[in-house]
């Protein structure tokens, strides 16, 4: 099965783990990347996504068997061939945000749709397939405290609290974090520090979940976090508000907490740093790990398609 993949962030680690997971079972992906130049401070204009237009159209050939749009808005662009069946894979602002209307629009028109939260299909007001991004159990794994601390430089005899994205994304909402942070440090006997990632490389990442004493997720809006799965992979417990498939990813992870106010954030990082364990999360994060979700993706280009891709044993990574 060929597969052209139209996509405004062609680099995310989440993204180009599921392409490989696909190739490995028979997908040949083609990625095309939206017009124009993204960075931290610079985002996307609307021209840049009608500028993509013109070049889907030429490259949806006949050697391509769909287009998959990732995000709502490269939706429009995938559409505009008339060729070949479209999935669309929705990541979470664009159906919270103020970009829904056109996600809203476009996916009566897809083959498939793809959510990664139940809460994200009922926002849509359709059926979907839940999909969540999967989790690289290889790579996010338990390793000592102790010794992810000495590797990142935090101090061991603090407690370390990680919001892993930049301040400055509002839709994670720093501020609360760290009025969370400021309350949880008056009741517990040692300092507690919040620890912002960003600019990290993807393999590093790890080594930080593995340090922190907790993760803290107080998001305006998600669909399906990578950061709680990923402390899910590495026993981390994780302190989040119930926002996306948060609640149903946290089910059964001890400790772990759902809150709904900042007071249960509060309450919550308290008996974690106090109780100074590690969860259970692992066992859960096996539901969501890259090959099971790369299965279920691989189901959705079958029926998009009515084209069965012959079974092939993935790549086993060489243990370590």
């Amino acid at each position: 099965m060929n597969v052209l993949a139209v996509t405004a962030n062609a680099d995310a680690p989440f993204l180009t783990q599921q392409v490989d997971a696909l190739e490995q079972r028979g997908v040949s992906v083609t990625t095309m990347s939206v017009a124009g130049e993204v960075s931290a401070d610079t985002a996307r204009s609307p021209l840049d996504y009608v500028r993509t237009v013109p070049r889907v159209l030429r490259e949806a050939g006949p050697e391509y068997d769909l287009v998959h749009a990732h995000y709502g808005l490269t939706a429009p662009a995938a559409l505009a061939q008339l060729r070949l069946p479209v999935v669309l894979s929705l990541w979470g602002s664009d159906v919270h945000g103020p970009t829904a209307p056109v996600s809203k629009l476009c996916a009566p028109l897809c083959a498939e749709v793809v959510v990664m939260s139940a809460e994200m299909g009922a926002a849509l007001g359709r059926d979907c397939t839940v999909i969540p991004d999967g989790v690289d159990l290889e790579r996010f794994r338990p390793e000592p405290r102790s010794r992810a601390r000495e590797t990142v430089g935090w101090a061991d005899d603090e407690y370390h609290v990680l919001f892993p994205y930049p301040p400055a994304r509002t839709v994670k909402n720093y501020p609360r974090a760290k009025r969370v942070v400021d309350a949880v440090s008056s009741r517990v006997d040692r300092p507690v520090r919040l620890q912002t990632i960003s600019g990290v490389d993807h393999d590093a990442v790890a080594t930080y979940f593995n340090a922190a004493d907790a993760l803290l997720l107080t998001s305006d809006s998600e669909g399906s976090p990578n950061s709680v799965k990923e402390a899910m992979a590495c026993n981390v417990p994780v302190v989040s508000l119930a926002v996306g498939d948060v609640p149903e990813r946290l089910a059964g992870v001890d400790p772990s907490v759902v809150a709904r106010s900042d007071r249960e954030l509060v309450d919550g990082l308290v008996g974690i740093l106090e109780r100074g364990e590690r969860s259970n999360g692992r066992e859960a994060a096996h539901e969501v790990s890259i090959d099971r979700t790369a299965e279920r993706m691989l189901a959705v280009y079958e029926r998009a398609t009515g084209k069965r891709v012959p079974t092939r044993v993935p790549r086993v990574p060489a243990k370590r």
